[in-house]
């Protein structure tokens, strides 16, 4: 498998091992934080910015709507 093929297993099963290689990643807008996204293929991929060597997760569009909606609610809120 090559560097650029991704395969992350979530709680979904497994993941297309999609080409990440020309994936345009995308950081937030306020600059802040080391996390990108990048839409390919019908999936959203996360990667972080500064370690982008590691492998993305991969969310189906479900998954990542889910995310979102918890994150906004605090859910991952360590704090």
């Amino acid at each position: 498998m090559a560097n650029s093929t991704i395969e992350q297993r979530l709680t979904g099963g497994p993941r297309p091992a999609l080409d990440l290689s020309q994936a345009e990643w995308q950081s937030s807008t306020q600059g802040v934080g080391d996390v990108q996204v990048a839409f390919v293929e019908g999936y959203v991929a996360m990667r972080n910015r500064s370690s982008p060597e590691i492998p993305a997760v991969i969310f189906s569009p479900a998954e990542w709507r889910a995310f979102v909606l918890d994150a906004r609610d605090g859910e991952f809120d360590l704090t």
